[in-house]
């Protein structure tokens, strides 16, 4: 089962134009501690007649060139500010890495999850374990795989940029790769402007309370059974008849009658309940799930396009496992609608107060975490080989992940690893529409 990956070159791309030099300051919510990773988006590609790889490799390494004119701050290197308060970026064109290999994996494999969680790490040979410790904040490796498909592995420090900063920049970095465009022409533009997200430093008392951060007592180990049992990872594609039906059951068990769900909403709720259904916890035990809130637009003013950097906050539906399961899908889905209407302007500035002043982060006890990956654009990332076949992480872990779905624009795939010993039950609960 074990594939090999040979890695052929190894080469620190440096921008192709000269770019300034200097120490850029990263935001309060860029430096929570939580956000100091590197997210590795995996994209496979399938070849197409013709196709040359001396040709893709060159366009791809010439893009990467380009594209770290404008996104300089990609090619610098993060580390913490002397006093400990936040995080900055020192800028002298440093550089990214690029790694070029050849693998005996074939395209077939990505049809399903990965048999064990880091089946696909070698696709991504750099693993930054602290992004602190001066490695560069981005990190591409182009793999040609059996038969002349290709994946991409991308590394992207977290703490640099966000889910749609990240898909920004990667639609960008394709299209240099692939188009005659000027770096000139590329948009939205880049933004720093870090600073819209720093604490304003006034005596003002926010009131709003932060479930995100609160901690839950462990009334049955949870934190070390997804430490020391294996995790299996799980996928499974939702099509637009299946939401529909979940959006129907949300209605029908639903306090007040007549709320609208989206979507998001019905599909988090459904994975939610059937996760923490499968675990067999303590009808005591509290639970939270916790999810991405884009705040571009629910700020004031709003953030301007091409901000890259982190501009979400955490929204956090919280329940007790004997709730979850008893009260049903709508009341699951409400909670959620819930925490994302709570989130305005005030209340991210109190978050940024939080974060700055308290060093505020979520605590991993009761704890599922989602990420949309299916609205921010990864699905249209070209690089010369047409769209994606699969996007998706590459290595699969309890983080669950809802990720777009190859020809079929309103279907989504979710994927989370659970231990195994629950594995059967949850995705027999996953796939029962009306559990």
């Amino acid at each position: 089962m074990a594939n090999s990956v040979h890695v052929k070159e190894v080469i620190v791309i440096k921008p192709s134009e000269p770019t300034p030099s200097c120490v850029l300051s990263l935001s309060a919510l860029d430096s929570q501690l939580f956000l100091r990773f590197t997210v590795e988006y995996l994209f496979v590609f399938k070849a197409r007649p013709g196709l040359d790889q001396g040709v893709i490799t060159a366009r791809v390494k010439a893009a990467l060139a380009k594209i770290l004119v404008p996104y300089y701050p990609l090619a610098g290197r993060v580390r913490a500010k002397l006093d400990g308060s936040s995080l900055e970026v020192v800028c002298r064109a440093q550089g990214a890495m690029f790694m070029e290999a050849v693998s005996d994996h074939t395209i077939n494999e990505f049809d399903r999850a990965p048999w064990y969680g880091t089946q696909w790490r070698k696709l991504l040979s750099l693993s930054v374990a602290d992004v602190l410790k001066g490695a560069p904040p981005l990190v591409v490796q182009l793999t040609w795989l059996r038969g002349g498909d290709a994946t991409l592995g991308v590394g992207l420090n977290h703490s640099v940029c966000d889910g749609i900063g990240s898909a920004e920049f990667l639609n960008s970095f394709a299209e240099l790769a692939t188009s005659r465009n000027r770096v000139a022409d590329l948009k939205p533009k880049p933004i720093w402007d870090r600073h819209l997200f720093d604490p304003t430093n006034s005596s003002r008392c926010y009131s709003a309370t932060h479930l995100e951060f609160n901690r839950v007592p462990d009334l049955c180990g949870f934190t070390s059974r997804f430490s020391n049992e294996r995790l299996t990872p799980t996928s499974i594609i939702f099509d637009k008849r299946w939401l529909n039906e979940l959006k129907k059951l949300a209605l029908s068990t639903s306090t007040p009658i007549g709320l609208a769900y989206t979507s998001y909403e019905v599909l988090s709720a459904h994975v939610w309940r059937s996760w923490a259904r499968a675990l067999n916890l303590p009808s005591n035990q509290i639970l939270k799930l916790l999810f991405s809130i884009n705040i571009r637009n629910r700020v004031k003013p709003s953030v301007p396009s091409g901000y890259y950097g982190n501009a979400f906050v955490l929204g956090c539906a919280q329940t007790t496992v004997k709730d979850l399961a008893e009260k049903g899908l709508g009341y699951a889905a409400m909670l959620i609608k819930r925490a994302k209407e709570r989130v305005d302007n005030e209340y991210v500035r109190s978050v940024i107060e939080s974060v700055s002043q308290s060093r505020a982060c979520p605590d991993s006890v009761g704890v599922l975490i989602m990420s949309q990956w299916s609205r921010l654009g990864l699905e249209r990332v070209d690089f010369g080989m047409g769209k994606p076949v699969h996007v998706g992480p590459i290595c699969s872990d309890r983080y669950c992940l809802v990720l777009p779905v190859y020809n079929h624009p309103d279907a989504v795939k979710v994927t989370v690893a659970v231990p195994a010993s629950v594995v059967d039950k949850y995705e027999y609960l996953v796939k029962s529409p009306c559990s």
